[in-house]
């Protein structure tokens, strides 16, 4: 199983996903992750542009789920953009 630590871009069927889940968890079969889509429509704050390998993807927020961790292969990280992601969590679950 490859390992995928939180920021790290995945892709599953196709579909690259933000890994969100904290790697202070105990590991599990399956993780949380975001996926980044290029035509969604985009909420300001809920759903930052994404910069990943030069192209630009919109953070699907609302579609957060948990994957099958082995179904997933690593193609980056987005670390640098962090604060983006972790606030548009903070929208989606607080509303703030």
């Amino acid at each position: 199983m490859e390992k995928l630590t939180r920021y790290d871009v995945a892709e599953y069927n196709g579909v690259s996903m933000v890994i969100v889940e904290s790697d202070l968890l105990p590991p599990d079969a399956a993780v949380v992750v975001i996926p980044l889509l290029t035509d969604y429509p985009a909420v300001r704050l809920l759903n930052p542009e994404i910069v990943h390998n030069g192209a630009r993807f919109i953070l699907a927020t609302r579609l957060i789920a948990s994957v099958h961790r082995p179904s997933l292969r690593r193609t980056g990280t987005v670390k640098d953009q962090s604060d983006l992601i972790l606030r548009a969590m903070d929208v989606l679950l607080s509303g703030v």
